[in-house]
């Protein structure tokens, strides 16, 4: 969704005089105005796809060099886009709120965080994974290999299996359980 949180207007002015093309996917209260900004800015290397399905997100993903995420308000609790960028194998540029995002994203590691709401800082690190494939590529796999260890479906579903087997052991009652 494009929604006013997800600081794209950011992202629009932090690619104006970039070479990368920058795809946005979604829909939202956001959309028209950030069409006029990209048109009054002159981005060429912009497009709006509009919905995508899940199916064409993920080709999207897979054949990209990064996932921007610049969401630079804590009402992104955790972005699901960057889970599914490191399921892909693709670095990942976010912003630094103070929220999940940061779990997800390792600065230098899996992707590069920036200061919420700097244009400067997000175009400098569009331009250094666009000008470094190599590094792209290091910081994907990394990505990957995070994914794997923390957030696939398996791993998440033995720590919930675990959590609340220790909660059954020691008799812990869960909320709205009856119990």
């Amino acid at each position: 969704m494009l929604r006013y949180y997800k600081g794209l207007s950011i992202l629009l002015d932090a690619m104006a005089g970039s070479k990368h093309s920058l795809l946005i996917a979604g829909t939202g209260p956001m959309q028209l105005k950030l069409k006029r900004q990209a048109k009054r800015l002159g981005l060429s290397n912009v497009r709006f796809l509009g919905y995508v399905s899940d199916t064409d997100k993920m080709a999207l993903i897979e054949l990209c060099r990064a996932v921007v995420l610049p969401s630079h308000l804590r009402s992104e609790a955790f972005g699901v886009t960057l889970l599914e960028a490191a399921m892909m194998g693709r670095p990942m540029i976010s912003a630094e709120i103070g929220t999940g995002t940061s779990y997800v994203n390792i600065h230098r590691e899996t992707g590069l965080v920036v200061k919420a709401g700097c244009c400067d800082a997000l175009s400098q690190a569009i331009e250094e994974l666009g000008a470094d494939r190599k590094a792209a590529e290091i910081m994907g796999i990394a990505a990957h290999r995070r994914y794997q260890k923390l957030f696939s479906g398996e791993i998440l579903g033995e720590n919930y299996h675990k959590l609340y087997t220790g909660l059954l052991a020691n008799n812990e009652v869960l909320p709205n359980s009856g119990g």
